[in-house]
């Protein structure tokens, strides 16, 4: 595995890092394939995925409120999305239509192919490893097991099992006791700015925003750093813990193994 060299922008990284948490969408999981492979199934194209995300957004946004419980989300955007095309669906072939769509979205998750190296690397640092995500908890568990992660984390935390998700502080903090570690120890790692990076920089982690697509923008003195592939990641915590970052691991802790 080839690391990057040097990165830019970095904010300044704690040279006594324990543990690493994770997003998983978009992060890990490859988010975008998957649901591309959703709407080819639906219509035969992926090409309304602009108008997809967007009604994702604003369906999502009711969940994670606590409005409607995941399943209704996923039917309800399914029912607009069709409604904005010109097509008024009866509950019954919303259900239909979803369930086809969510069936070849599971068959299409899959781990980006810089996710398995950089969390071996981590691992074998001596690092705790947790994911944070926001999701329903059998919906994010089944993805995770079907890309071989189910035993991967020392700790899993998923809004729709804790009552809580990001940015809210509380679920960060919530992953730092999982691990036994301080929030100063502690880094997270997520594709969304707002709920991810900047979340974890205000719970107390460092907050590391992963821009795969190199278009972002970083306010100024954001207190983050930014890196475009997780294979990135282990050389930004070893180069600010001076070129080796020891895991103050005590003989208690029995980290879960990364596996294939």
């Amino acid at each position: 595995m080839t690391l990057a060299p040097e990165l830019s922008p970095v904010a300044s990284v704690p040279r006594e890092v324990i543990a690493v948490c994770f997003d998983v969408d978009a992060t890990l999981v490859d988010y975008e394939a998957s649901t591309r492979a959703g709407l080819q199934e639906l219509l035969g194209t992926d090409d309304a995925w602009p108008e997809w995300c967007a009604l994702t957004e604003e369906h999502y946004a009711h969940y994670l409120a606590g409005q409607v419980d995941f399943d209704l989300m996923r039917r309800r955007r399914t029912k607009d999305f069709f409604a904005c095309r010109g097509e008024h669906l009866c509950d019954g072939e919303v259900v239909q239509r979803e369930e086809r769509r969510a069936a070849a979205v599971r068959q299409a998750w899959q781990l980006f192919d810089d996710a398995l190296p950089c969390l071996r690397a981590l691992r074998a640092l001596g690092l705790r490893l947790a994911a944070i995500t926001n999701a329903a908890g059998d919906h994010q568990r089944a993805k995770l097991g079907a890309v071989g992660l189910e035993s991967t984390f020392d700790a899993v935390l998923i809004s729709g099992e804790l009552g809580v998700a990001k940015p809210h502080r509380a679920i960060f903090r919530r992953a730092c006791s999982a691990l036994g570690v301080h929030p100063a120890q502690t880094v997270h790692v997520g594709d969304r700015l707002d709920t991810d990076a900047e979340g974890a920089r205000d719970a107390g982690l460092h907050g590391v925003w992963l821009d795969r697509s190199g278009c972002g923008t970083l306010p100024q003195d954001a207190g983050i750093s930014v890196i475009g592939r997780l294979a990135e990641l282990p050389a930004l915590l070893t180069r600010h813990a001076g070129g080796q970052l020891v895991a103050q691991t005590t003989a208690k802790w029995k980290p879960a193994p990364v596996v294939d």
